[in-house]
């Protein structure tokens, strides 16, 4: 045997015996760890099921009461019953021998849950109220989130179960004489505050009923507002004014939650008292604080898939009103022809929104939309129609900080050959990020004076020059 043949035979034994030591010690450690899990999980199962516990607890007890107020006080007044919940609550505890006694903390958000139950819209009412909640999104029972200076945060607000959530849903479409069930499964609807409500439920919703609300201010955001919110400056806001008071026919583009209809109620503002306002939306959303405002609103078919009235069915009686003013919420499909025909048929003055990420993309989605309109119309003809219609685009932006900006002001400037000519007036230029991760720029201008300058000058309305100069803009 060599020499390297007896060290390996001599060490063999003691590495067999490191190994087997080894082992045993890592059973041992498996096993404690094993030990300690149990002990862990038995632990977590206690907290779970005394917290399961006092769930059902409560649930039993506001059963209880919702049975007392349907059987005993049916007749009066809700705010009333609200008022009296404590004794309530005391009176059934004292008649049930077996309901334990709660204590004042988990006593005083029973009272809470069921007044929300019963005045407002159960467990996310908290949240409507909160003004600094911009967006509330329920998705399924067991998950809400809640949008917050721009930034989505999931809140600890949760529902009993799918039922509840559909509880609140019935309470906020019967009202507008809306429904949502299997046969018809998405729901457009508002609250007596405008907000704007989007609900799909299951079977299209897998995780349960799915309920989107865009908050809107109870006092409408003003020009100054949206100047202090950094969305324009000063300058901008003189000049759009001026675009408005000056009747030229006005688009905002932008995508889902860039702010399109806060920047549109802020636009008609603009309008005089005198004008003769007509609305048309999906669900009422404007707030314009003119006194001659006429506001339609779509309505979804019936029950037998009929009844049913589009935008495009409203825009085309809104020419038969008499309007001064058409302010559509926004344009989706083929009523862009109906829309684009009105502006240049002496309806000067029209303000509009639509889904788009850029002024020219805005463009090319508004052929597409005419074209949804059944007619068979040659694209050449179309941007005709678009081009005579449209003076400017106003693009809006939500940026990767969650804040809203006006990122671009462009002047439809007419039709060369075959192409829509666009002239940017106004431009976002961002100048850097701050340590809280905001995003620091402005608008500026690109220093071109736009072709309805002299028009504007015509109608009286006289803007500074310097305005449309970056000196002018002001540091």
């Amino acid at each position: 045997m060599s020499l390297l043949e007896r060290i390996q035979s001599k060490n063999r034994p003691s590495s067999i015996k490191n190994d087997a030591s080894a082992q045993r010690e890592a059973q041992s450690e498996q096993l404690l760890n094993n030990k300690n899990g149990t002990v862990q999980s038995k632990e977590k199962g206690r907290e779970n099921k005394r917290a399961n516990k006092s769930e059902d607890k409560h649930a039993e007890l506001k059963n209880l009461v919702f049975k007392h107020i349907l059987k005993e006080r049916k007749k009066e007044d809700i705010e009333e019953i609200t008022l009296q919940l404590d004794d309530i609550i005391s009176e059934i505890i004292s008649e049930n021998d077996n309901m334990p006694e709660i204590s004042e903390r988990d006593r005083e958000d029973v009272i809470e849950e069921i007044a929300n139950d019963l005045t407002g819209y159960g467990p996310i009412n908290p949240l409507l109220l909160d003004e600094d909640v911009s967006e509330v999104m329920v998705n399924g029972p067991d998950q809400v989130y809640v949008e917050r200076n721009g930034k989505l945060i999931l809140s600890d607000v949760t529902f009993r179960d799918n039922e509840h959530v559909m509880q609140v849903l019935e309470k906020i479409v019967a009202p507008l004489g809306r429904r949502i069930d299997e046969s018809s499964p998405m729901v457009d609807a508002r609250l007596k505050d405008g907000s704007r409500v989007n609900a799909i439920i299951p079977p299209l919703a897998l995780g349960g009923p799915t309920i989107t609300i865009r908050k809107f201010s109870k006092d409408p955001f003003t020009v100054e507002d949206l100047i202090r919110f950094g969305t324009m400056t000063e300058e901008m806001a003189r000049f759009i004014e001026a675009c408005v008071e000056a009747k030229l026919n006005i688009f905002v583009s932008g995508g889902t939650g860039s702010g399109k209809t806060t920047t549109l109620n802020v636009l008609s503002s603009f309008i005089s008292n005198e004008d003769r306002i007509v609305t048309i939306e999906d669900a009422a959303e404007l707030q314009l604080g003119q006194e001659h405002v006429v506001s339609l609103e779509t309505r979804p078919p019936n029950i037998e898939g009929k009844g049913a009235i589009t935008i495009r069915d409203l825009v085309r009686n809104s020419l038969r009103m008499r309007p001064d003013r058409i302010v559509i919420g926004e344009v989706r499909s083929g009523e862009a022809l109906d829309m684009l025909q009105a502006m240049n048929t002496g309806h000067d003055g029209s303000l509009a929104t639509g889904h788009a990420n850029s002024p020219r993309d805005m463009i090319s989605r508004l052929e597409t939309m005419v074209l949804m309109a059944g007619m068979e119309l040659p694209v050449k003809a179309i941007r005709d129609q678009i081009a005579g219609a449209l003076d400017v685009i106003i693009q809006q932006s939500r940026l990767r900080d969650g804040t809203r900006r006006i990122t671009s002001i462009t002047e439809v400037q007419g039709l060369e050959g075959d192409i829509i000519v666009l002239q940017e007036i106004f431009t976002f230029q961002q100048m850097g990020i701050d340590e809280n991760g905001k995003i620091i720029g402005k608008l500026v201008p690109t220093g071109v004076r736009p072709k309805f300058y002299e028009h504007m000058e015509h109608q009286g309305i006289y803007l500074s020059p310097s305005i449309f100069m970056e000196q002018g803009m002001g540091e």
